[in-house]
């Protein structure tokens, strides 16, 4: 009796089942009715709320790859640029160095020139005024050579010698 007990539990009544497949039935009917369609819309809604956060995603992403690709092309051609410049300044201030010592040489030889010039100008004024006092010292010779009446070679030779010792050249 105990088992046949404990066997009510287990099997069902034929009312209640009735009674219950009858409400789960209205209840499906009523949810089919009024539940279904707005949680199934909301459902498509959500889902094409997320296809479209996808697609933005994706979009966000290419956007971000070509943007990077941009930078990218970017940073390679100011490196370019960079090396450009720095070529360019070399260049120039090679150039610049060049130009100075083709100046410097000109002018240093210009310098050499007038140098050249200057100890010419001083030299030829040094021979005219050794040439000048040769001149004044012969004339001064001959004028003492000339107030002495001497009547031989000999004498006037010897005078000549005296008076050449006499005088100091500067």
């Amino acid at each position: 009796m105990v088992l046949l007990g404990a066997l009510d539990l287990v099997t069902p009544d034929p009312g209640l089942l009735f009674w219950t497949l009858l409400i789960f039935g209205i209840l499906w009917f009523i949810l089919a009715k009024y539940a279904f369609k707005p949680i199934q819309k909301a459902l498509r809604d959500r889902e094409d709320s997320i296809d479209l956060a996808l697609s933005k995603a994706e979009e966000a992403e290419k956007k971000v790859e070509a943007l990077y690709a941009e930078n990218k092309n970017a940073k390679k051609q100011a490196a370019e640029e960079r090396s450009r410049i720095i070529k360019e300044a070399n260049e120039m201030k090679d150039q610049i160095i060049n130009e100075a010592k083709d100046r410097s040489k000109v002018e240093a030889g210009k310098i050499l020139a007038d140098a050249k010039l200057e100890i010419d100008n001083q030299k030829n004024a040094a021979m005219q005024e050794v040439k000048s006092q040769v001149g004044a010292l012969a004339l001064e010779i001959a004028e003492k050579v000339i107030k002495k009446n001497l009547k031989d070679d000999s004498s006037q030779t010897a005078y000549v010698a005296d008076i050449v010792n006499d005088v100091k050249l500067n």
